[in-house]
């Protein structure tokens, strides 16, 4: 079985990214719970957390992501819901109304992101993350957060929220950092110190640099510990679900790793 901990819903407006065209680069994006359900039969995946589908830099577009995450929730228990929340202090309104949402059957998590704007350690951002995460250990839910290379969403600045929070909620680091820097920064010493601390943290592969995958797995193995921290993700529409199995069952084999892997964290995590 396959449990895919990171994937979304949503069709974005056409955007002119990086100067150029409007375009809708994310091809295999669903706007129906029944177009989402096709994907999981047509991949085998039993479970999976679905989150708004986001990256235009409008926060209205994810925020008004919630309710289709929440649909597809409660119409097949395979399917668990993230809801999109910010830190952004002109998002205050609309984030109090996600996390009114919290307590709905079949949240599971809320989801950042630093790429709309905002930065973990900008003082404007601090009483409007205290709110989400106190809001994740009221209802025992998850934060998912990105993290990428650079700026905002670099493991050096979404690490304080491991630092700050970690020991009382959970957290989905996204991607493993997210690039080069960030998976020698975490397969290194990081993501491993924070475990050996105490802290809840967890992490995906998807879109992983080719070795991380194989340095993580042999770094679980060499330190006896993080077996337990790792899920599968494919961040369909964003990544591919076959290349993203592909490398994470090249790496991680078909033995105890694995089926955590793929199955048991997953169930622990986000069940």
């Amino acid at each position: 079985m396959v449990f895919d901990a990171h994937r979304h819903i949503g069709i974005l407006p056409a955007y002119p990214f990086y100067g150029g065209p409007p375009v809708n680069p994310d091809v295999t994006a669903r706007g129906t719970v029944r177009q989402l359900l096709a994907d999981l039969d047509a991949e085998g995946v039993e479970r999976a957390l679905v989150l708004p589908n986001y990256g235009v830099p409008d926060p209205e577009v994810a925020f008004s992501l919630n309710a289709l995450a929440l649909e597809a929730a409660q119409a097949d228990d395979r399917i668990r819901a993230g809801l999109w929340v910010s830190p952004l202090p002109r998002d205050t309104e609309r984030t109090a109304s996600a996390l009114a949402l919290a307590t709905e059957p079949g949240v599971r998590a809320l989801k950042l992101s630093f790429l709309l704007g905002g930065r973990p350690t900008d003082p404007e951002c601090r009483p409007h993350l205290d709110r989400i995460f106190d809001a994740a250990e009221r209802h025992g839910l998850v934060v998912h957060v990105h993290t990428s290379p650079g700026a905002a969403s670099d493991i050096d600045e979404v690490g304080h929220l491991v630092e700050w929070y970690g020991d009382r909620v959970p957290i989905h680091l996204v991607h493993f950092g997210g690039g080069m820097s960030g998976h020698i920064k975490l397969a290194g010493s990081r993501f491993f110190d924070w475990i050996a601390a105490g802290k809840r943290v967890y992490t995906d592969l998807s879109w992983s640099i080719g070795f991380a995958p194989y340095w993580l797995a042999r770094e679980i193995e060499r330190r006896g510990i993080g077996h337990d921290r790792v899920l599968f993700a494919s961040d369909r529409p964003w990544g591919d679900f076959a290349g993203e199995h592909a490398r994470a069952a090249a790496a991680f084999g078909d033995g105890e790793l694995a089926k955590r892997v793929f199955h048991d964290t997953f169930a622990a995590l986000y069940d």
